[in-house]
């Protein structure tokens, strides 16, 4: 095992914004790492928080994505209601893009699940916001756009059983 070698911290600032370019030039498991290396310097550090957040839900459609339960674990070290509002509504919305792409059965109905999830957080934290901040109502209509565009997508309903073989 290798033991990681720790930043300074008047290099958290240079670091951050690393993370934020490797994110821009998709490459979401690099910025991971540096949020993770600024987090073990300081662990309350909300940027960090936030990037990494972003970073592991940024991985959700990859070869190797990222759990959605990863992506949650940030959510509890996030200081403002509002904060963990919005962002519970960012991994279910980009959950449900994930899904949306996927080929896999099943995939459909959870995608609009995770939308109509996504739109019922931004909705919460549209009533913490602080005036002027409409990013959760950009969201929500975000979220209404896609489920309008795809109407084939639908909750799963009840499925009546139905033998495949005569009896």
């Amino acid at each position: 095992m290798f033991e990681l070698k720790p930043i300074s911290g008047s290099g958290i600032p240079g670091a951050l914004e690393k993370a934020e370019r490797y994110r821009l030039l998709n490459e979401p498991d690099a910025a991971e790492s540096i949020c993770l290396d600024v987090l073990d310097l300081d662990p309350a550090n909300q940027e960090a928080l936030v990037m990494l957040l972003l970073t592991r839900t940024d991985q959700f459609a990859g070869a190797h994505g990222a759990s959605e339960a990863a992506a949650k674990e940030v959510l509890p070290r996030l200081e403002s209601a509002y904060d963990r509002s919005y962002y519970a509504g960012l991994i279910a919305e980009r959950r449900g893009k994930a899904l949306l792409g996927a080929n896999w059965p099943g995939s459909q109905p959870m995608a609009w699940h995770c939308f109509r999830e996504a739109m019922d957080w931004y909705d919460k934290a549209t009533g913490l916001r602080a005036a002027g901040n409409d990013e959760a109502l950009l969201r929500w209509n975000t979220c209404a756009r896609v489920l309008n565009a795809h109407p084939h997508l639908e909750p799963r309903g009840e499925v009546e059983y139905q033998p495949t073989l005569d009896d």
